[in-house]
C-alpha cells in the first residue's frame, strides 16, 4: 500500500482513542481547556518527533519561507475557529445535529480543494466521498428535521466547524508542500510549527478565561498526557498523509475512524450498536473500497 494509507489509518486510530480520552477529560475541564490539552501536552512530543525526523532523514531544517508561514498561520487560526464553532454549537438545542453536520468535513474538503487548489477528484473519487459522508451521518444516529437544521443556529455552527476543519486540512497540505523538501520532514515541520503556535494561544486563552483550569490540567496530568500523546500521533498521521496525497482522499479514508469509535463505545462505554449504525458502517466500507480499489 502507498505510504499515505498507513499514515491515514494511524491518524484515524489515534483520533478515535484521543476522543475517548477527551470524553473523560470533560468531566474535569471545560470545553476550551479540554481542547487546549491536545496542543499543550502534545508540544514536547512534536518537537521530539521533529528532532528525530531531522536525524533519521539526515536533512537540515528547511527555511520557513513566507508562503509556508502564511498558510500555516491561517491553518492554525482556522482550526481554532472550527473548534470554537463546534463548542458554540453545544449551547443550542439539539447540538447532536450540529456535531453531525460538522462531520461533512470530508465533502467540504473535496469541494474546496477543487475550487481553491485545483485538487480535483475522479468521478469514483467523488462517489466514494459522498457515500462515506452519508455513512458517517447514519452512524451518528441523528434525525434531521427541517426545524433542527434550518431553525437551529447550532446547525450553522456545525457546518462552520466542518468548514474550518476542512480549510485547515487543505492548508496543512499547502504549508507542507511550500517547504519544497522531503515530505516526511516537511510534514513534521508543519506539525511542530502549528502545535507551537496553538499551544501559545491555548495557554493565554485558558489563563484569561479561567486560570484555575491550568491547575486542573496539572492535577489531571495522567489523563492529559494520554490525550496529548494520542493527539500528536494522530496529527503525525494526518499531516503526513495530507503531504503525500490529495486531502479529500485522506479525509475520505479517515472516516474509518468511526468504526474504531463504535468499537470503543461498545467495549468501553457498554453502549449497543444499532441497525442503522451497521448500515452506516457498511456504507463507509463501500466508500473505502471504492477509494482504494477504483478511484
Amino acid at each position: 500500500m502507498e505510504i499515505w494509507i498507513y499514515f491515514t489509518l494511524l491518524a484515524a486510530l489515534m483520533q478515535a482513542i484521543r476522543t475517548a480520552g477527551q470524553k473523560q477529560l470533560t468531566q474535569h475541564l471545560n470545553a476550551m481547556a479540554t481542547t487546549g490539552v491536545r496542543y499543550i501536552y502534545a508540544l514536547p512530543f512534536a518537537w521530539l518527533y521533529l528532532w528525530w525526523m531531522l536525524d533519521y532523514r539526515q536533512l537540515s531544517m528547511p527555511a520557513l519561507n513566507t508562503t509556508f508561514i502564511q498558510y500555516a498561520m491561517i491553518a492554525c487560526v482556522m482550526q481554532i475557529i472550527g473548534t470554537v464553532c463546534l463548542v458554540a454549537a453545544f449551547k443550542y438545542r439539539n447540538f447532536a445535529v450540529a456535531t453531525s453536520l460538522a462531520k461533512t468535513e470530508a465533502i467540504q474538503v473535496a469541494v474546496l480543494g477543487a475550487l481553491l487548489f485545483s485538487a480535483s477528484l475522479t468521478a469514483l473519487g467523488w462517489i466514494s466521498v459522498v457515500i462515506g459522508v452519508v455513512g458517517v451521518l447514519l452512524v451518528s444516529k441523528v434525525k434531521f428535521t427541517y426545524k433542527d437544521v434550518f431553525q437551529n443556529p447550532g446547525a450553522g455552527f456545525g457546518l462552520a466547524a466542518g468548514l474550518g476543519l476542512a480549510v485547515t486540512t487543505l492548508l496543512i497540505r499547502q504549508s507542507s508542500l511550500a517547504l519544497n523538501t522531503d515530505l516526511l520532514l516537511s510534514a513534521a515541520v508543519t506539525l511542530t510549527f502549528m502545535i507551537t503556535v496553538q499551544t501559545l494561544f491555548s495557554v493565554v486563552y485558558v489563563y484569561l478565561q479561567d486560570k484555575q483550569q491550568i491547575q486542573v490540567m496539572l492535577r489531571q496530568w495522567r489523563l492529559c498526557l494520554f490525550v496529548g500523546v494520542t493527539s500528536v500521533l494522530g496529527s503525525i498521521g494526518w499531516f503526513t498523509a495530507a503531504s503525500f496525497q490529495n486531502a479529500a482522499y485522506v479525509k475520505a479514508l479517515g472516516q474509518v475512524e468511526f468504526f474504531i469509535t463504535l468499537f470503543i463505545t461498545y467495549r468501553i462505554f457498554k453502549e449497543k450498536i444499532s441497525a442503522i449504525e451497521y448500515v452506516g458502517m457498511a456504507l463507509i466500507v463501500a466508500s473505502v473500497v471504492i477509494l482504494l480499489v477504483w478511484a
